[in-house]
C-alpha cells in the first residue's frame, strides 16, 4: 500500500508538534495553565476538636516539598526511610501554622512563638486540655515545644533531643509531664561505612517455611545492621513543663511505649537481635516490658520471636502474644490476645483466639477474658459488664462483633453484628467513643443502647447516618441523616444523647465545612467554619452519579464528570479518561452495591483525573470493576474475563448517555490500578490510550500472594501467569504510559516492574513510554514531579485520545 508524501508530510508535522519537546527534553515540565491553577490551590486546614468540643484545633499545612528537598539525604533500611541528620523520617511534610477556633462563638485566635521556619507534627494534647506539646523538625534534629493554652503562646521545651523514626515519641502523663523518647545522649557519632567489607553476606534456611511478601528497603548487610541499632537508640525522658528533663529507664531500641490511663505503668516494647534480611523492623524480634513510671522494670510480659517464618494467607498471624494494650476503662489493666493455630489460618478451630487480662502489679496469673472463631480485631471497652469485641476473617470477608461482660468471663459473648466487611448498604456502622476520665476513648452507651455512626450505604450512594442500636433486638433507631443534596458526616458528638453534634457537611461545588448541629433545640444548625472552595475554576462543571449493568446482569456505578455547559445530545461526545481500581469480591449481591456519593465535594488531588475536565474530556471516575469469586471460587480465577466485562459495560455506558466518544476513550489507574489498566490494553482494543502509574505488571515477582489473592504462585501457577500483563505484552496494541516513583518502597510495586514491562513491550513493538521519578514513591510528593506527571499524562492524552482522528487521518 503507498502513502502519499502529502500523508508522510502531515504525519512528521503532526508528531513533531507533539514530540519535539517531549523526545529531547530531561528537565522537568509544567502541565497546562487551567491544571497548574488546580493542583497549586492551597490546602484545606485539618482540624481536632478538643474533649468536650468547645474550641478546634486548626492545622495548616505546607505545600508540598520541592525536589530539592526530597533528594536530601535518605538512609533506607529495615523497611524505613530514614532523614539521618535529624533522627526522624525522611519523607513528612510538616505543620507549617496552629490555630484555635472557639465553636460558638466563631472567634479565631493564632498561636503566638510558633517556630521561626515551622515543620511541626505529632500535636498532642494534655489530659486537661492545658497544654499541647508538638515537634519541630529543623535541619539536624527535632525540638520539643509547648504550647500553653490559656495564653496560646508557644515556646521551645528542649534542644534537638527527639528520636522519631519509629513509633510513637510523645506522651503526656495524668499531672501534664511529657515521656519523650529522645535519641540516647550517649549514642555517639553516626558509625562509618569500612572502606571495604569484612566477609560475604550469607543467609541460609534450615528447612523451615518462611513464605515472606516481598518488601523494600531491608538490612542487606553488618554495616545497615549496625546503622539500624543506631538510629534506634533511644532514652525516655520526663520533661516537666520548664523543659526539666529526667532519664526513665534504661537505654535500647526502643520500638513503642504506652502509658496505663492511671499514669503509673508503661508498656516498652524493646528490639533485640537478630535482625532480619527478609522482612522489615515491624517483624523483628522484640521483648515487651511493664515499667514504672519511674522506669523500673516490674515484669517481662513477653518475648516476641522474629516473625520471618509466618504461614501463608491473610488470615495467617503470629504466634504468642499480640495488641498488647491498656484496657480503657481501669487505671491499669493489661489485655491481649493469643492464636492458638499456631498462627495458620488453615487450622480448623472453634477457639482460635483466646483473649487475656492481667491487672496490676502484674504478679499473678492470666485471666481469660474471651475467645474468637476468627482472627481478634479489637475492644471498644465500657465497663466491667459492657464491652464490644470484634472479629474477622480476611477471606471470607467476615465482620463480627459481639458484646462481652468483662466481670464474667464465663458469660458467653452475644454476638451484636454478623456481616460482610463489604456489605455497605447493612453496615450499622462503628460505635461513637467519647473520652472518659482517663482521656482514653470509650463507648457511648445508655444501657443497651450504643450510639454509632454509619456510612449509610444505599443504592442511592452513601447517606451518612448517626443512629443508637439495641444490643438485645439489633434493631436501628435512626436520630439523624444526612439530606441530598449534601453529604454529611458527623465529626464529633457533644453530649450523652447524642442530641448535639458536629457535622462535616459539602456538596459538589462547596467546600467541607463544619457544622454544630442540634436536634432537640428548634434552632437552625450553626456553620462553624467559612473554608473557601479553593477550586472556583471548576465550580460549574457537572457530575452524576451513574448506574448500569454488566453483560451478565451484575450492576455496577460510576461518577461522570463533564465540562461547565457541555449538553449530551447536542455537544458532540467528548473524549474520556475513564479512571478505576478493580476490588475482589465474595458476593455478587455486596459487589453490585454503589459505592460513594454523588454529593461529596469535587475534591481534586495531585493524583486525581479531574484536572483533564478543564481540557475538555469527560471523566468517568470510580468507575466500578467488580471481580467475584463466589463459594470455593477464588475472584482471580475470573479476572481478566471480568475485567473486560466491566469496561465494556462503562464503555457503552458513557457513548449511550451521549457523554462519550467510543472512539476516544482511555483508561487510567495507579497502583492496582496500573495494574488493571495494564491488563485491559493486553486483552482488548477497546481503549484509545492507557496511563499507568506505579503498577505491577509480572505477579511472578510477588510471588507469595498480592492484594487478595491468598495463594502463593507455586499453588496456583496459571492465576500469576495470566494476570501478569507481562506475560502478553506481545499482544499491547494501544499506546500506554507508564509512570513510576524511582525509590517506591509499596510492598509489589518496586521500579523494576514497571522497567521490565517497558523493555517487554519495545521488544514486541509497542507504542510506550516510561518516566521515572526520581526520588519519588510510591505516592508523589515533591511540586516537580506532581508537575510534571500531568504534563506527561497532558501530552499523552491530547496525542493519542483527543486528537486521535487527526492521528489516524494523518496515517
Amino acid at each position: 500500500m503507498k502513502i502519499s508524501a502529502t500523508k508522510i508530510f502531515a504525519l512528521v508535522m503532526f508528531l513533531g508538534f507533539f514530540w519535539t519537546e517531549v523526545s529531547a527534553q530531561s528537565t522537568y515540565q509544567s502541565p497546562p495553565k487551567s491544571i497548574a491553577d488546580l493542583v497549586n490551590a492551597p490546602n484545606t486546614p485539618s482540624v481536632r476538636f478538643s474533649k468536650n468540643g468547645d474550641w478546634m484545633l486548626m492545622m495548616e499545612r505546607a505545600d508540598n516539598p520541592s525536589i530539592e528537598m526530597l533528594s536530601q539525604p535518605e538512609l533506607k533500611i529495615a523497611g524505613m526511610r530514614i532523614n539521618p541528620a535529624t533522627s526522624g523520617p525522611s519523607r513528612e511534610i510538616g505543620i507549617e501554622n496552629i490555630k484555635i477556633k472557639k465553636t460558638q462563638s466563631g472567634e479565631e485566635i493564632q498561636i503566638t512563638g510558633l517556630p521561626s521556619q515551622p515543620s511541626m507534627g505529632g500535636m498532642s494534647l494534655s489530659h486537661d486540655e492545658k497544654y499541647m506539646a508538638f515537634t519541630q523538625t529543623e535541619a539536624d534534629g527535632i525540638s520539643l515545644w509547648l504550647v500553653d493554652l490559656n495564653t496560646y503562646s508557644a515556646k521551645k521545651l528542649t534542644d534537638k533531643i527527639v528520636n522519631d523514626v519509629y513509633g510513637n515519641s510523645i506522651l503526656w502523663t495524668p499531672d501534664n509531664k511529657l515521656l519523650v523518647k529522645a535519641v540516647n545522649p550517649n549514642r555517639g557519632a553516626i558509625p562509618i561505612k569500612p572502606s571495604a567489607p569484612s566477609g560475604p553476606i550469607i543467609q541460609e534456611t534450615t528447612g523451615d517455611a518462611a513464605p515472606s511478601r516481598t518488601y523494600q528497603d531491608l538490612l542487606e548487610n553488618s554495616y545497615d545492621e549496625t546503622l539500624f541499632a543506631y538510629f534506634m537508640d533511644s532514652q525516655l525522658m520526663e520533661i516537666d513543663l520548664d523543659g526539666n528533663k529526667k532519664p526513665i529507664g534504661p537505654t535500647g531500641m526502643i520500638k513503642s511505649m504506652d502509658l496505663s490511663p492511671d499514669g503509673s505503668y508503661l508498656i516498652v516494647d524493646l528490639i533485640k537481635k537478630p535482625f532480619s534480611y527478609l522482612v522489615p523492623a515491624s517483624r523483628f524480634p522484640y521483648d515487651v516490658e511493664i515499667w514504672s513510671k519511674d522506669g523500673k522494670k516490674i515484669k517481662e510480659l513477653a518475648q516476641i520471636p522474629l516473625d520471618e517464618n509466618r504461614p501463608t494467607g491473610f488470615d495467617a498471624t503470629v504466634t504468642g502474644p499480640r495488641y498488647i494494650s491498656w484496657r480503657a476503662d481501669k487505671p491499669a489493666v493489661l489485655y491481649w490476645v493469643e492464636a492458638q493455630d499456631g498462627g495458620d489460618a488453615r487450622v480448623e478451630m472453634e477457639e482460635r483466639e483466646i483473649v487475656y487480662t492481667l491487672a496490676a502489679p502484674f504478679a499473678g496469673t492470666k485471666q481469660k477474658l474471651a475467645t474468637s472463631a476468627y482472627r481478634f480485631a479489637g475492644i471498644d471497652w465500657s465497663d466491667d459488664s459492657f464491652a464490644i469485641m470484634s472479629e474477622r476473617w480476611s477471606s471470607s470477608r467476615k465482620d463480627m462483633r459481639s458484646v462481652i461482660n468483662p466481670s464474667d468471663p464465663s458469660q458467653a459473648k452475644q454476638v451484636i453484628i454478623d456481616r460482610s466487611s463489604d456489605d455497605l448498604y447493612n453496615d450499622p456502622g462503628d460505635p461513637v467513643l467519647v473520652e472518659n476520665e482517663f482521656g482514653e476513648n470509650e463507648l457511648l452507651r445508655k444501657g443497651d443502647l450504643v450510639y454509632m455512626t454509619s456510612p449509610g450505604g444505599s443504592p442511592e450512594g452513601n447517606m451518612p447516618y448517626l443512629s443508637t442500636f439495641n444490643i438485645k433486638n439489633k434493631e436501628e433507631n435512626i436520630l439523624w441523616r444526612s439530606q441530598a443534596p449534601y453529604y454529611e458526616r458527623v465529626a464529633k458528638v457533644l453530649n450523652d444523647d447524642a442530641s448535639e453534634f458536629i457535622t462535616i457537611k459539602e456538596s459538589t461545588d462547596i467546600q467541607p465545612n463544619y457544622w454544630l448541629v442540634n436536634t432537640k433545640k428548634r434552632i437552625a444548625p450553626q456553620q462553624i467554619t467559612y473554608f473557601e472552595n479553593p477550586y472556583e475554576s471548576i465550580k460549574g462543571i457537572q457530575k452524576q452519579l451513574v448506574t448500569y449493568e454488566r453483560n451478565d446482569g451484575l450492576n455496577l456505578s460510576a461518577v461522570i464528570y463533564t465540562p461547565e455547559g457541555f449538553e449530551p445530545g447536542k455537544d458532540a461526545p467528548l473524549p474520556v479518561l475513564m479512571w478505576a481500581y478493580p476490588r475482589e469480591y465474595k458476593s455478587k449481591e455486596v459487589a453490585s452495591q454503589v459505592r460513594g456519593s454523588q454529593y461529596a465535594f469535587t475534591r481534586v488531588s495531585s493524583g486525581s483525573p479531574l484536572f483533564w475536565v478543564t481540557r475538555g474530556y469527560a471523566i468517568m471516575d470510580r468507575t466500578e470493576m467488580p471481580i467475584v469469586g463466589e463459594g470455593d471460587k477464588e475472584p482471580n480465577d475470573y479476572f481478566i474475563d471480568q475485567l473486560v466485562a466491566n469496561a465494556e459495560a462503562a464503555i457503552d455506558e458513557i457513548v449511550e448517555l451521549g457523554i462519550g466518544d467510543r472512539n476516544r476513550i482511555a483508561v487510567g489507574g495507579h497502583s492496582y490500578g496500573a495494574f488493571m489498566t495494564a491488563n485491559l490494553l493486553s486483552h482488548t482494543n477497546l481503549f484509545a490510550a492507557g496511563i499507568a502509574r506505579s503498577g505491577a505488571y509480572n505477579r511472578t515477582l510477588t510471588p507469595f500472594g498480592f492484594q487478595y489473592e491468598q495463594r502463593t504462585y507455586w499453588e496456583a501457577p496459571e492465576v500469576y501467569f495470566n494476570m501478569s500483563p507481562f506475560s502478553f505484552a506481545h499482544k499491547v496494541e494501544t499506546p500506554i504510559l507508564l509512570l513510576h516513583g524511582q525509590a517506591d518502597n509499596n510492598s509489589g510495586t518496586f521500579p523494576i516492574q514497571s522497567e521490565r514491562y517497558y523493555n517487554a513491550l519495545k521488544g514486541h513493538g509497542a507504542t510506550a513510554r516510561l518516566v521515572f521519578l526520581p526520588n519519588e514513591s510510591h505516592g508523589y510528593a515533591a511540586k516537580e514531579s506532581i508537575n510534571h506527571m500531568l504534563w506527561e499524562m497532558d501530552n499523552w492524552l491530547e496525542k493519542y485520545v483527543k486528537n486521535k482522528n487527526e492521528l489516524e487521518r494523518a496515517k
